[in-house]
């Protein structure tokens, strides 16, 4: 749920309110100061009253030390109460972010969330704190400063009278256009921060295809577009900032002129004017402000709009508002009559199956068929269009997302490891619950401790971002670590050793023939699905075959065809299915 900035600022009311005090105080000597000035003028100099100067001089002395302390905690107070208010709006943020469905993330890039949840809440911050700070203070500061100009002399005050909603009106004015411009130019921010993060984050791809020229052309088509719309606002502050410093030049001037003038015939004294000049020139610098605080506060309004935008986003995948929590979760999985749709586009059609606890289910079946669809649903990355899928005969919408997604090791199809060790990656699943002893066992069977321990630093060795450093089929053994590590009972493999040679994969699939987990494979390889307890093939998003290794052999349908073209140069697949009860797992590792 969205909190207004408000919020944050209420939440720190007592340091606002102590801070605004602060102000007030500062302000207030600040602006007795002239009335000292006056006093020095008329009754010293004028007068020739020089036992009062010592005195005079000790009150300035001290309006300067309690103003400069005031000051201070002022600014030490927004500086610190502002940080804190970005930091909990930039928490509240990335979680609001964490909790919304992939639906989302399909259609928003990485870099514009970046942007987000870095740039746009910096500016907040400087509103909340900077900002607001000197909004508060200028307004005060003027406010207090005209009071005296009234009491001192109300014709004279007429001028800056006339003068502050004129630039007012100008500040608005000034505000609106720029508040266009910063709103594209954060989009352009956005663009370029993607542009950026996606060359390099795929730079071995880049370089592999000779692209570099094509990736820089295209970073500065995006860069040309952020200098222009840069341009643009400082075209707008150029144009209507000459009016602010047109007019604290020309006041104190005519002040100076006007009041003179009425020090001649004596309608105000010398003391007066010169109280008088000092407090229109102390309404200067927050004229002068007034273009450069609209500039940022435009920045912060349309940043906040930009966050509205996400917080306007709602989860697809939503808990139930009473979910059950299974006292243990056995592994059982049934899929009834399930349908998917994503963007009008069907994906599944009535896919049903059963797999009982400790059980391994097969799917086989080409690029794009919906295999990985049947993971995502089981996950609840997504929510089925039609049918129902059970958890131990509990409907999955009925059970917590973090009771579902925790008892399920998943090896994924394109592997993500950290920039951190190879330990605390083997270790992300439980990583405050897995002993190192368990990461170990997950290594060898995994067949990854043998690379690892060939390492300097071992398990302790960094691996670059996503895995830089790492050949594929070593991210996919350290991933198949990770999930074995977590010891869930339900285990997800999405063409996990697809980088992988035959003899490790088959090591890797003897290893796994002796968990005692529920397991779903994933795979394009007959070696990988062919001991499975059940096979589907997927065709178009429905099961076109289902059985056995051996059945479906017999039916010589996608899985036969599949089996000749990995296998029909090693045997006579005719004369193989005539013999078929006969053959044995070590002829076809043998042929592998």
């Amino acid at each position: 749920m969205k909190k207004k900035i408000s919020w944050y600022i209420f939440h720190y009311w007592y340091a606002y309110l102590a801070a605004l005090i602060c102000i007030v105080v500062a302000v207030s000597l600040d602006m007795y100061s002239p009335q000292v000035t006056k006093r020095i003028i008329d009754e010293v100099i004028v007068n020739g009253n020089l036992d009062l100067l010592p005195r005079l001089l000790l009150m300035i002395f001290i309006i300067g030390i309690g103003r400069a302390i005031f000051q201070y905690i002022k600014e030490f107070l927004f500086d610190i109460y502002s940080s804190k208010i970005a930091s909990g709006m930039r928490r509240d943020l990335f979680q609001y972010i964490q909790k919304l469905s992939l639906s989302f993330f399909d259609k928003n890039n990485t870099g514009e969330l970046m942007s987000r949840v870095k740039d746009d809440i910096d500016a907040i911050w400087r509103a909340v704190g900077f900002i607001s700070m000197l909004i508060i203070e200028v307004t005060i500061h003027t406010s207090i400063a005209m009071y005296y100009m009234y009491h001192l002399s109300p014709r004279l005050a007429i001028i800056p009278t006339i003068a502050l909603p004129l630039l007012a009106g100008i500040a608005l004015i000034m505000e609106r256009k720029l508040g266009n411009i910063y709103e594209k130019i954060s989009e352009e921010n956005a663009k370029l921060n993607t542009v950026a993060q996606e060359n390099l984050s795929g730079v071995r791809t880049v370089k592999a295809f000779a692209r570099e020229k094509f990736e820089i052309q295209k970073f500065l088509s995006r860069n040309k577009r952020y200098y222009e719309l840069n341009m643009e606002q400082s075209h707008v502050f150029v144009k209507y900032y000459p009016y602010f410093q047109f007019a604290t030049k020309l006041l104190p001037l005519l002040v100076i002129v006007v009041g003179g003038y009425q020090v001649i015939n004596r309608d105000i004294t010398l003391g007066t004017l010169g109280a008088f000049t000092e407090y229109s020139m102390n309404i200067i610098w927050p004229m002068e402000l007034l273009g450069w605080l609209s500039n940022e506060l435009a920045s912060a309004i349309a940043s906040n709009n930009r966050i509205k935008k996400i917080y306007k986003e709602k989860p697809t995948v939503i808990e139930a508002e009473n979910p059950l929590i299974l006292d243990k979760v056995q592994g059982s999985i049934d899929f009834n009559n399930v349908s998917f749709s994503l963007a009008d586009i069907n994906i599944l059609s009535d896919i049903s199956f059963s797999l009982e606890a400790g059980k391994t289910i097969g799917i086989m079946g080409a690029t794009g068929t919906g295999k990985t669809s049947i993971i995502n649903l089981l996950q609840r990355f997504y929510d089925v269009s039609e049918g129902e899928i059970k958890l131990d005969g509990v409907n999955i919408k009925d059970l917590t997302l973090k009771q579902l997604r925790e008892n399920i090791s998943l090896v994924m199809q394109d592997v993500f490891l950290f920039s951190d060790t190879i330990m605390e990656n083997m270790k992300f699943g439980k990583r405050n619950l897995v002993e190192d002893k368990e990461v170990y066992k997950a290594s060898a069977d995994s067949q990854s401790s043998e690379f690892i321990e060939r390492m300097e630093q071992k398990y302790e060795t960094v691996v670059g971002e996503r895995g830089v450093g790492l050949s594929g089929g070593q991210k996919q053994r350290i991933s198949i670590a990770r999930a074995l590590a977590k010891k869930s009972p339900i285990l997800v493999l999405d063409d996990s050793t697809s980088a992988l040679d035959m003899e490790t994969e088959h090591l890797i699939q003897q290893a796994l023939m002796d968990i005692n987990a529920t397991k779903i494979i994933i795979a394009h390889r007959i070696s990988a699905v062919r001991n499975a307890d059940e096979i589907i093939i997927l065709d178009e998003g429905k099961i076109v075959e289902r059985g056995t290794h051996e059945t479906l052999l017999q039916s010589k349908g996608y899985y036969y065809d599949t089996y000749v073209a990995q296998y029909g140069e090693y045997l006579d697949v005719d004369q193989f299915s005539n013999m078929l009860p006969e053959t044995t797992n070590k002829e076809v590792a043998g042929c592998q």
